[in-house]
């Protein structure tokens, strides 16, 4: 065994058990105290909308946990938790209940509103910290909130010690992040978190005095770990493959086709998803990138210990573009980094002229709600300025959610209650459901089974409910073709459809 495996494995022993360590160290601080007092944490999911829950206190008594919980709606009579109905009381805009609770552990209610035409059961997850810190949401890939870009990217340096600046890379799109081309090729990479990466080229040194912040990546890359599954498409576009020897997704789970055939060749590895990576395969095979979702920001400790052992970690934010040409243009990032500049800047140029194309589409004025209903029961829908609403408007529609019908985020995706849900889309001219996220439904009728409440819809009565595929969120290499799609959807048009079809 060479030295520099020893060594990973030391690490990833010392990495288990100061995990272990802590968590212990969590069961002791979270020993409760006689009486009433607010808990040190609460949070929850399933109604992340206008309707939101608030734990103000609790009460132990002989070792008897009481939750006092808040909903900012009068429309909540009962909640049941652990099979037994509790009556809420009533106070102003609010509704009341006095539960008995579990702390530091999942807690499952189902919560009654009479809110909409008939009462609904809405499911809620709660968890009431006691003595621990609370931890981060979970989150579907494209969920974790992005920093503005327009102020790390600003505000960045140009001036590297030893370089000689020549260009910037040109954007027409794209906002989250910005390529600084050096003589003798070495570029600076800044994304919009304020992570900067500097490429030097083969046989070049990285120049005296780099900050420390600074991530050095030597060129030429051909041992990539690839956990960001929406980059792959992109890569593929300009023959990047080659580049890729490991993968955070298994073979089956690729929907683009040069992915599957390379995993099948044994020419990319699964080498274990984002927040459980193989570290001994990666390390003993010379891995010289992660490129990862946002995803890994959930696993602090897996991307802490990645760079431990000299893997650095790319975090892909394609996503948080507002165009839907920004999230293509990603494709110059990844020409940057593996060797490909020309074939990435043809590719775009060519994408950007059938979406060119579009501009002249008459606008309906009719309204798309684009969702998927999540197995807590809430609704998830994508943000105003998203570049999911960027592609309906350029279709020709209207996208049913704005800025003062949605929580002011930064997320890419919303999580709302089903009545937040209710109040703007029963009135939209289309429904479409997001299967790249949830599992497609079979037809109209297995949508339905979802929430009955939706045969109310407008949408539903006029048989203008639609659905994507699964390999939607993978494709981000033809992106005019999903407007296309929203173009002949709203035209009735329904012929040569790529990622939609429609339910009933």
């Amino acid at each position: 065994m060479n030295a520099r495996k020893k060594k990973a494995l030391a690490l990833i022993a010392l990495f288990l058990c100061l995990t272990l360590a802590a968590g212990v160290a969590g069961a002791a601080e979270a020993a409760l105290k006689e009486g009433t007092y607010p808990p040190d944490g609460f949070s929850f999911s399933g109604g992340t909308g206008k309707v939101r829950i608030t734990c103000p206190e609790i009460e132990v008594s002989g070792g008897t946990v009481t939750a006092t919980l808040v909903f900012s709606s009068p429309n909540y009579p009962k909640l049941v938790s652990e099979g037994v109905a509790y009556t809420a009381v009533h106070e102003g805009d609010t509704s009341v209940f006095r539960i008995p609770a579990r702390v530091n552990a999942d807690m499952t209610v189902v919560g009654t509103t009479t809110a909409m035409s008939t009462p609904h059961d809405i499911e809620y997850v709660m968890h009431i910290y006691v003595g621990e810190a609370p931890a981060a949401p979970a989150a579907e890939e494209e969920e974790t909130p992005a920093p503005q870009a327009s102020t790390a990217l600003s505000r960045r340096e140009r001036e590297l010690p030893g370089l000689t600046w020549e260009r910037e890379l040109p954007l027409r799109y794209a906002h989250e992040f910005a390529v600084d081309c050096y003589r003798d090729g070495y570029r600076l990479i800044t994304v919009s978190d304020g992570s900067r990466y500097l490429l030097v080229p083969e046989g070049g040194e990285p120049p005296r005095g780099l900050e420390a912040e600074i991530r050095v990546l030597r060129l030429p890359l051909e041992n990539v770990y690839l956990a960001a599954t929406s980059a792959m498409a992109l890569i593929s576009a300009i023959d990047g493959l080659p580049a890729l020897r490991f993968s955070g997704t298994r073979e089956e789970g690729w929907t683009v086709a040069a992915a599957r055939e390379a995993m099948a060749a044994g020419e990319i590895l699964y080498a274990g998803k984002y927040s459980e990576p193989d570290y001994e395969m990666l390390v003993g095979m010379g891995c010289d990138l992660a490129v990862e979702s946002t995803m890994i920001l959930h696993t602090p400790k897996v991307r802490e210990m990645l760079e431990q052992l000299g893997v650095p970690v790319f975090i892909e934010r394609s996503s948080y573009e507002t165009h839907p040409l920004g999230r293509t243009e990603w494709v110059k990032l990844y020409g940057v980094l593996l060797g490909r500049e020309a074939e990435a800047e043809a590719f775009f140029e060519a994408e950007a002229g059938v979406i060119d194309a579009y501009a002249d589409f008459p606008n309906t004025e009719q309204t798309v709600a684009f969702f998927y209903i999540s197995s807590d029961g809430s609704v998830v829908v994508r943000n105003a300025h998203d570049y999911v609403a960027g592609m309906i408007e350029l279709a020709g529609g209207r996208y049913a959610f704005d800025e003062n019908t949605l929580p002011q985020t930064t997320r890419a995706s919303v999580a709302i209650s089903m009545e937040d849900f209710y109040a703007v889309a029963v009135d939209a001219d289309y429904l479409i459901y997001n299967a790249a996220i949830d599992t497609p439904p079979a037809d109209l009728e297995d949508l339905l089974a979802k929430s009955p409440l939706l045969a109310d819809f407008k949408a539903v009565k006029a048989g203008r409910v639609w659905s994507t595929d699964r390999q939607l969120y993978q494709a981000t290499d033809i992106v005019g073709r999903l407007i296309t799609d929203l173009h002949r959807m709203l035209t009735g048009e329904e012929t040569g459809m790529t990622f939609i079809h429609r339910l009933g």
